[in-house]
């Protein structure tokens, strides 16, 4: 082993499986170049040899956080996303803990804790999926999947909103701390966009007409969908949409094409009447969650609702109008998955049911009852001679 000086800096050189190595320690201490031989020797005898070395075990906080990079570099936004949102509560609870200690048990107490926060099976499958992936990849969920038992998530498609739970909402959320929720709430319900959907929406992807200073009509095209049929659609804004834009869009004068309509921010309370504020407003990122402000809002309006039932709602309100075309459902929802399909064509087919029913009454307006009209003031020859 030698180790010499060029200029300042020192260099290594050996000889290895007939092999000469010279290489720079880019140090100018003598004693740690001579260290950087001796454990760059090393690495090539384990190499050699095929000794594959254990990885250190960190904390899950720290794992976390390199999955989360590798996400980010590797995968979609909306896919490194998802994991930041299912690491997020996972980490609160294990965080200070080494990936290797966590067992089947801290999993279902984890689940039980989760359920009893009112958390969806959905919900926390996603996180226990999230915290599955980080031990994968210190190879430690083998030694413990066969503990671990994922929730049972609901088999139903959701459920749209009565028309009376909707003004119970409506007032609660317009007393809600959060002034981005009225907003939320409805271009969400009107529009049937998922939460991702809204979250995307940048000012360029809003056409609005103005009069006044007032939203008078317009559309907005939803930039990027988790489908290819979503991605791209427009659909025209409701007089409730617009008047909830003309408030929201006015707390930020100055936004450019390229600012989020619902940007990152932080609330406050203002004044003797604790009127909330925003600032730190970040209109190059999008706004984060809004789940408690969701679940305050139904907790005071007496109501059980998720999110996404706003766009069940959406879609079941447009099947329930006969009027509306399937093709034109189809056009403003973007994709709609094989089960919730199949519960609005039942919607639909009663709608066409109400619908023929107005057909089986006769011109002067009597209604035919079972296999047999009622009798009408028309003779039976009228009525032959109709028939023909």
């Amino acid at each position: 082993m030698s180790v010499f000086r060029r200029g300042k800096v020192w260099w290594y050189e050996f000889n290895f499986n007939g092999a000469r190595i010279r290489e720079s320690a880019r140090t100018t201490s003598k004693t740690i170049a001579k260290q950087a031989e001796m454990q760059r020797r090393r690495e090539l005898e384990i190499g050699i040899n095929r000794i594959s070395q254990p990885k250190r075990i960190p904390l899950f906080k720290v794992a976390a956080e390199r999955l989360l990079e590798d996400k980010r570099a590797r995968r979609a936004r909306n896919t490194a996303e998802l994991y930041r949102f299912a690491l997020k509560p996972v980490t609160e609870e294990f965080g200070g803990r080494l990936v290797s200690d966590i067992t089947p048990e801290d999993i279902a107490a984890y689940q039980a804790k989760r359920l009893r926060e009112g958390m969806a099976a959905r919900t926390i499958n996603l996180e226990v999926g999230a915290l599955r992936v980080t031990l994968k990849a210190y190879r430690l969920w083998g030694t413990i999947a066969d503990g671990v038992e994922m929730l049972r998530e609901r088999k139903d498609v959701g459920r749209a909103l009565s028309r009376e739970d909707e003004e119970k909402l409506t007032d609660a959320i317009r007393q809600s701390r959060s002034p981005a929720l009225f907003p939320l709430f409805a271009i969400t319900l009107d529009s049937g966009l998922r939460a991702a959907e809204v979250r995307a929406l940048r000012r360029r992807d809003l056409n609005l007409t103005w009069r006044d200073g007032v939203v008078e009509r317009g559309f907005l095209t939803v930039p990027k969908s988790k489908t290819e049929a979503g991605t791209g659609r427009s659909i025209p804004l409701t007089r409730r949409a617009c008047a909830a834009l003309t408030l929201w869009l006015s707390r930020f004068p100055d936004a450019d094409p390229d600012a989020y309509v619902f940007p990152r921010h932080a609330i406050g309370m203002l004044g003797n009447k604790r009127k909330p504020h925003l600032y730190n407003v970040d209109p190059a990122q999008p706004i984060g969650e809004w789940k408690k402000a969701w679940k305050d809002a139904c907790r005071l309006a007496a109501v059980t609702y998720r999110w996404h039932d706003l766009r069940h709602t959406f879609i079941t309100r447009l099947a329930e109008n006969s009027t509306v075309s399937e093709q034109t459902i189809m056009s403003l929802a973007g994709h709609v998955s094989r089960s919730m399909l199949q519960r609005y064509s039942h919607i639909r087919n009663q709608a066409k049911q109400a619908a023929i029913a107005t057909l089986e009454q006769s011109p002067n307006g009597s209604v035919f009852d079972g296999d047999s009209p009622q009798k009408s003031p028309q003779s039976d020859t009228d009525t032959k001679a109709a028939l023909n």
